[in-house]
């Protein structure tokens, strides 16, 4: 039996949101197609603050925002201006060039606001890395859960534990968000060919072995793995099908193709992009 590879997340900050990000890293460049996944911390905004994201482009990739807490206001160059609340999904493609703003709503910021909340971006396979891009928002309550023997699994994206998610994903993929009682197990199956697990809060054993809480936790492919409870626990599952060919990041930018993000970077310098209706601010290109 091979031993799961463990990654510690580095602390960020983006636009002054607290965060811990274990992917990419040097010992991991992707889990079957996500290749960036943040922890937004629990962050308390004082009235008059809150998240505030300006404008920024993407290529080649789909952004999934899912909030434990706080709301978060998406507006995107497609025209799109969604409210996202704990549980929902909010999925947007990227394909040949997007770009897209998320803050606190203006109610929220006036009275003060909690969030906490996951960011993941996930490549798209090459036939998709083109072409118009795409929104899409699917409410909690769309969302298929199993709840039995003190283990509660919602299906964020994708499939899995015979749920499957409404989330129009473009490869196999596994992204889910468990609840486990104490002293309750959950075998994760060997369906999908890359896996790893991200503990939230609570204390958790991988194969008898501790898991600690927010560590990227990669399994073995193939292998049929057992998670028990030590507490009450919450984590996330993703995985899926190995990408097809290696993926090159920079800035906010995905491609299997180095000249696609070259393009993207001269095209966003150049203000030759689509631009989000009513928003001037942006982010610049960085050096």
């Amino acid at each position: 039996m091979s031993s799961p590879l463990v990654i510690r997340p580095r602390a960020e900050s983006v636009e002054g949101q607290p965060i811990l990000r274990p992917l990419p890293s040097a010992q991991c460049r992707s889990v079957g197609p996500f290749v960036f996944f943040d922890h937004m911390l629990e962050t308390d905004y004082a009235p008059g603050s809150g998240m505030d994201i300006r404008q920024h482009p993407h290529i080649g990739l789909s952004t999934l925002t899912y909030l434990f807490e706080g709301e978060i206001q998406h507006k995107d160059s497609l025209g799109s201006d969604q409210r996202v609340r704990p549980g929902d999904v909010s999925w947007m493609t990227a394909r040949g060039g997007v770009a897209h703003v998320e803050r606190t709503p203006a109610d929220l910021l006036a009275k003060g606001s909690r969030l906490h909340g996951l960011q993941v971006w996930l490549a798209s396979p090459r036939e998709h890395e083109q072409g118009m891009p795409s929104y899409s928002h699917h409410p909690a309550a769309s969302l298929p859960v199993s709840d039995s023997l003190g283990v509660q699994i919602r299906m964020i994206a994708g499939n899995g534990f015979c749920l499957e998610s409404p989330v129009p994903v473009l490869s196999p993929t596994l992204y889910a968000h468990v609840h486990m009682q104490s002293a309750t197990t959950l075998t994760v199956p060997a369906e999908h060919e890359q896996r790893a697990l991200y503990v939230l809060d609570g204390e958790l054993s991988l194969n008898d072995e501790r898991v600690e809480a927010c560590s990227l936790v990669v399994l073995p492919e193939g292998e049929t793995m057992v998670l028990y409870a030590e507490e009450a626990c919450q984590l996330v599952l993703i995985g899926g099908a190995a990408l097809d060919g290696p993926r090159r990041m920079n800035w906010n930018f995905v491609a299997s193709d180095p000249e696609l993000i070259e393009q993207a970077r001269a095209r966003w310098a150049a203000g030759d992009w689509p631009v989000v209706p009513g928003e001037n601010g942006r982010i610049e290109l960085p050096r």
